[in-house]
């Protein structure tokens, strides 16, 4: 059960987010209501004082890390004042932890555990033993011992009372709160990971080769380079271990970091040897265990965050790429052996032509297959052609090409499209349902034409961890991923709007308000009762209550319905607003819409009432001078160039147009029509630092790139956006695989790029000489494996760069 939330939640949310704290009230109240991000960001822009959906998103997820907390601490509360252990000191110091890693900091001496050496050499009455070793290091330890000895309690002798009382001080030490927190920061600050290969390991594990003797420094570690190295722990190839500091001889600073919290110093007393010795042994068996568990969560949590991040962001950008709109496509899933799948779909996606050619090896019915295309183009209107870019997708792409060159009179256009998912999608249960009776390879071509014509209503049919435009996705907490994933589908859906009177139950699906057996409800009621001619009829629908008739109204489209509000993101709770409008313009609604000039000469503060603020009525405007904008770009097409069809036909200086079709930390991938996609490096894309790839470029913009160098035996390509770079091939091969090239633009050294074109993960290699630490590619089995391959930065053999 959720605990309340206090003020304190409240107050600290809105320090993180530096906003006020009754804007973080309003829209906690908002969220445990039942209201979602998207309608609260667009519809309650009063009430939370103008919070958008980024802040939302945030505020919604450390409200759950904040109400999680709470629940913990109240359990923690419980369960040590039940123990009868619960002082006021105590209390406060559990009521003071601000992280759940501190909150378990203090509760772990009183967590409840299997009884342990320390607890038997109590039961045994040592406990006075260690507490006077501790406190009088000028008592000899053996002599003290002795008076301790009971055979009866199971101490033989007093080196087994040492023992007893050695156990009882290790725990403590490595039980106290505050110096676990204290060598955990300092661990954090100083430690690195190292890695190295396992005896026997090097063959089969020849992927990870650059991990086989590895460290850098956790705080340096990007997200790519931890979960690689992770995974080949987990493959049994590599051992990882955490060194809290670069080695040095004598002592570890951390045992003086325990002693000192503890009074413990070597004075020649007859016991500080024994105190020592034990502050050793608690740094080694306990503490440094402990904090090793601690700081490999910690390090995993930071990489996944990022990775997640990445890809949330790559699938927006996806899902927010351009519609070609409704225009009648046909769709063509290339292949070899098996033939290039051929679907035709009209101008509202409804499949109505389906077929098989043979253009490639070995049936090589070339002609054969124009003549068929051309014919199915004419029959059906086609207006533009969408090749999936799997295999053989070059050789379609030229075969579409050359369709496009023998019948002018058709006015094809080609677009090479992601194929990402289209087979999840084609053994989905929704495509049978979708598609019933449909050979499941045909299915893939009907979803690639569609995806043309309305990427984000097509991807939505697939699960988002399907799409493949992330880093290792497999080795992500499955959780995390999918909650990430369904914040950014939910927010694109939403903020595009969907057309009710068209839309599918996935796409439904994703609207605010709406889940997915309402989708489904609101699908049999239109195909019961025939298209919704208002938004009103929503409120017919089984099971669609007033609320969620409220979440979802202002993102359902119906055009050329009775209402040409209906048609807008409006929402109908405004309409009074507008009704307004109309009446002070003197005009009817449907001639209001779309009239600037009448709509700007109108004072959004004349309209703003105890329910309508100024910012909603300023949105009100804006919409009506374009009702039902799409936010997504203009649909453009990128054009390959001719003859450049293979890597081979690739050459230093050449400048291309492409599509980017992915981007990571290091840098994007661009797709420039020769089956691998080359890489530009983060130090490629601006002659200004770039700390963010995704500053100069998103998945599916379509840009011109110059080819800086081409390794054909690797199958790596390496591009640059800085089109009057003409040094930069030649630098790159004078390096030699050492050292780094600084990006122009001055940056110091501490932050320098990896080389460009470098053959590692994170594109390039660093020292160049003896000790430097070496950066890695990402195992071949990652998410991002099949973008490294059509790179060329992972060998198909070993997966190694």
């Amino acid at each position: 059960m959720t605990t309340p939330l206090t003020g304190s939640i409240e107050g600290r949310i809105a320090e993180e987010l530096g906003v006020r704290e009754r804007q973080v009230k309003a829209a906690v109240e908002l969220l445990d209501g039942g209201s979602t991000v998207p309608f609260i960001a667009r519809y309650r822009k009063e009430a939370t004082e103008m919070l958008d959906d980024a802040q939302l998103r945030t505020l919604e997820e450390r409200l759950r890390y904040l109400r999680e907390l709470e629940e913990r601490r109240a359990a923690v509360l419980e369960s040590v004042r039940e123990q009868g252990k619960l002082t006021d000191e105590l209390e406060a110091r559990i009521r003071g932890a601000e992280t759940k890693a501190r909150l378990e900091d203090i509760y772990l001496p009183y967590k409840p555990k299997r009884r342990t050496k320390a607890q038997i050499a109590r039961e045994a009455g040592l406990e006075p033993l260690a507490d006077g070793l501790l406190g009088d290091p000028s008592v000899d330890p053996l002599a003290a011992a002795a008076a301790f000895v009971a055979a009866d309690k199971g101490v033989a002798d007093p080196q087994a009372a040492l023992d007893g009382a050695r156990a009882i001080l290790t725990e403590r030490f490595s039980e106290d709160a505050d110096l676990i927190g204290e060598v955990r920061e300092r661990m954090w600050t100083r430690g690195r990971l190292a890695a190295k290969v396992r005896e026997g390991k090097e063959e089969a594990g020849a992927k990870f080769a650059d991990y086989f003797d590895f460290t850098e420094p956790f705080t340096q570690l990007p997200s790519h380079r931890i979960l690689a190295m992770l995974r080949g722990e987990k493959e049994e190839v590599l051992d990882l271990v955490l060194e809290p500091e670069e080695p040095t001889e004598g002592p570890s600073s951390y045992e003086g970091i325990v002693a000192h919290r503890f009074g413990i110093a070597d004075r020649g007393r007859p016991g500080d040897k024994w105190l020592k010795d034990t502050v050793r042994w608690a740094w080694r068996t306990r503490i440094l265990v402990h904090l090793g568990i601690d700081l490999r969560l910690r390090l995993r949590t930071a990489a996944e965050d990022e990775a997640v991040n990445v890809f949330a962001a790559n699938l927006r950008d996806l899902l927010l790429a351009a519609p070609a709109g409704t225009r009648a496509t046909l769709g063509l899933d290339p292949g070899f052996r098996t033939g290039v799948k051929v679907a035709v779909v009209d101008a509202t996606g409804k499949v109505v032509a389906t077929d098989v050619i043979h253009p490639h090896v070995p049936a090589n019915k070339w002609d054969e297959a124009i003549a068929k295309l051309a014919r199915l183009a004419k029959e059906h209107a086609v207006e533009l052609v969408a090749i999936g870019n799997g295999t053989a997708s070059r050789e379609t792409d030229k075969l579409a090409g050359e369709l496009i060159d023998r019948h002018p009179e058709l006015k094809l256009t080609k677009v090479m499209v992601s194929e990402a998912g289209a087979s999840v999608y084609s053994a989905s249960a929704y495509a049978s349902q979708e598609l019933p009776g449909m050979d499941v390879s045909l299915r893939g071509a009907v979803s690639i034409a569609r995806r043309l014509q309305d990427p984000l209503a097509e991807l939505v049919k697939i699960d988002p961890k399907s799409i493949g435009v992330g880093q290792y996705q497999h080795d992500l907490s499955e959780v995390k991923l999918s909650r990430s994933l369904d914040a950014v589908v939910e927010d694109c859906v939403n903020g595009v709007g969907v057309d009710v009177n068209t839309a599918s139950v996935p796409l439904l699906s994703r609207v605010s308000g709406v889940t997915g057996s309402l989708a489904e409800n609101i699908v049999a009621h239109r195909d019961a009762n025939g298209p919704f001619t208002s938004r009103a009829q929503l409120k017919k629908v089984s099971r669609l209550g007033p609320k969620a008739y409220e979440q979802c109204a202002g993102f359902l489209r119906i055009r050329g319905g009775d209402d040409p509000l209906d048609a807008s993101s409006v929402h109908p709770e405004a309409y009074p607003v507008v009704r307004r409008m109309v009446k002070t313009t003197g005009q009817e609604v449907a001639s209001l819409v779309g009239d600037t000039g009448a709509l700007r000469s109108l004072r959004p503060a004349d309209f703003v009432d105890d329910t309508f603020g100024l910012p909603t009525i300023t949105d009100i405007l804006k919409e009506l001078e374009k009702p039902g904008r799409d936010p997504r770009p203009a649909f453009r097409t990128a054009t390959f160039k001719e003859g450049v069809e293979k890597i081979s036909d690739l050459s230093s200086g050449m400048v291309l147009e492409g599509v980017v079709t992915n981007v990571a930390a290091f840098g994007a991938f661009v797709d420039v029509g020769v089956h691998q996609d080359g890489l530009v490096h983060v130090s490629a894309m601006s002659r200004t630092f770039v700390k963010d790839p995704r500053d100069v470029v998103k998945p599916g913009d379509i840009v011109k790139v110059k080819v800086l160098d081409v390794d054909i035996p690797r199958k790596r390509i390496s591009l640059t956006l800085r089109l009057d770079d003409e040094a930069a091939a030649a630098q790159e091969k004078q390096s030699g695989g050492g050292g780094e090239r600084r990006q122009r633009g001055g940056r110091p050294p501490q932050q320098r790029q990896p080389r460009t074109g470098g053959g590692a993960g994170d594109g390039g290699g660093r020292g160049g000489g003896g000790g430097g630490s070496r950066q890695a590619p990402p195992p071949a089995n990652s998410a991002m494996a099949d973008a490294l391959r059509r790179a060329g930065l992972l060998n198909t053999k070993n997966g190694r760069g």
